[in-house]
């Protein structure tokens, strides 16, 4: 039985193959403010902007290449029973290999249902057409989770952190709640490990090794160590 590994990555893994996020120090995403595109009811003021925006996130995803931190993670499935809860909607962990992957805020490849956000389709290409509906006869909409709405996949990816027997956190400054609280449900005597070239208070969790490296440098290093 391979010993379960579960790491919890967020924008910093994927900033190093170009994609940026919302959390510029200027408060903008790609010169927009969040609430013009990344909320609800942005969505019903504005749906033709919130639609365009997403179709240029998606054309950068997929115009985007996995990183080495990608290819490491992936590398880690040779030895352990390795699932990724990631905070970011692109696909490069996939595309890097990794065949479990948890996304907590959806997936930028995907479309939802206006109406139902459990009925969900492939995009093909890059770009979802304002016209474009579901079985229901609702606008599609991109398959991410808004500001202010709620995050279905917390309560697996809580229990998944649950029964980590190693886990690894990579490229998030645990900003973003309720993500920001997984850590808490890694058992106290499993090893943690954080990866960032700043690394995060993390209060109320002892004996946290850290690498405080980019993740391309510091996760193939830490990813060697575990592999022997």
């Amino acid at each position: 039985m391979k010993q379960k590994l579960v790491v919890l990555t967020g924008a910093g893994i994927s900033a190093e193959s170009g994609l940026k996020t919302f959390r510029d120090s200027d408060g903008l995403w790609e010169g927009y403010d969040i609430n013009d595109v990344a909320t609800p009811e942005a969505w019903e003021r504005n749906p033709a902007l919130v639609q365009e925006f997403y179709n240029m996130r998606r054309k950068q995803v997929l115009e985007a290449e996995p990183n080495a931190a990608h290819y490491a993670l992936a590398k880690l499935e040779e030895k352990y029973d390795v699932t990724i809860v990631t905070q970011n909607i692109d696909d490069l962990h996939e595309r890097a290999g990794s065949t479990n992957v948890v996304h907590l805020h959806g997936i930028i490849t995907r479309s939802q249902s206006s109406k139902n956000p459990r009925l969900t389709y492939p995009i093909k290409g890059w770009e979802l057409r304002m016209g474009e509906l579901c079985r229901l006869g609702s606008q599609l909409r991109p398959h991410v989770v808004w500001f202010g709405e709620m995050v279905p996949m917390i309560e697996p990816a809580a229990k998944i952190c649950s029964q980590a027997e190693v886990f690894i956190l990579v490229g998030s400054s645990l900003a973003v709640y309720p993500a920001s609280g997984l850590i808490n449900y890694v058992p106290g005597n499993v090893p943690r490990y954080i990866v960032d070239p700043k690394i995060p208070a993390v209060y109320g969790v002892p004996d946290l090794i850290k690498i405080e490296e980019k993740a391309t440098i510091g996760l193939p290093v830490l990813v060697d160590e575990l592999m022997k």
